[in-house]
């Protein structure tokens, strides 16, 4: 599936128009996806947009722009509480402490992902990297990417999660 652009209805966004961009998942599962309200207050056509389903822990869901058009992704994170270690996630370079960063895997789009072949990223656990790179100062719990203005971390986290979709989109490696 090609990513899909995003058509708002009356200038908003709703629940179908995120689940039209999903392109990693079954029908079934975009349908079954629970779109949180502050999702839809957000302009997934300029920033990336990430959550945890509250009633699936195990789902995560991914909004990204890239060029014209939105990638909707379906991730699982790996059972556990998260690396155990300080770590940083990969989309947003943020440093957090421990628990804080998981591993999340993406089917990949099309046969590849119907055969069960994935591609792993370590990320917030929370999959708020929007809201974490807007962060001004560190604080004990979380080290934006220093030496960078906020606008340079907003950029940076949607090229690193635009190469993200473009591997899961991928027809091959």
């Amino acid at each position: 599936m090609s990513p899909a652009t995003m058509d708002l209805q009356d200038g908003r966004l709703t629940d179908e128009v995120v689940r039209s961009t999903m392109t990693n998942c079954s029908r079934g599962e975009a349908h079954r996806m629970r779109v949180p309200g502050w999702v839809l207050e957000r302009d997934p056509g300029h920033e990336v947009v990430g959550w945890r389903d509250p009633k699936a822990p195990e789902r995560g869901w991914l909004l990204v722009p890239c060029g014209e058009a939105v990638v909707g992704l379906a991730l699982r994170a790996t059972p556990g509480k998260g690396v155990r270690a300080t770590a940083m996630c990969d989309l947003c370079r943020t440093t957090r402490s421990p628990g804080e960063v998981s591993l999340f895997v993406a089917a990949r789009a099309g046969e590849a992902g119907r055969k069960h072949n994935t591609i792993g990223t370590y990320a917030c656990s929370d999959l708020a990297c929007a809201d974490h790179v807007r962060v001004l100062r560190a604080t004990p719990t979380l080290k934006p990417d220093p030496g960078l203005s906020v606008s340079q971390r907003q950029e940076a986290l949607r090229e690193r999660a635009a190469a993200f979709a473009a591997k899961v989109l991928a027809t091959r490696d």
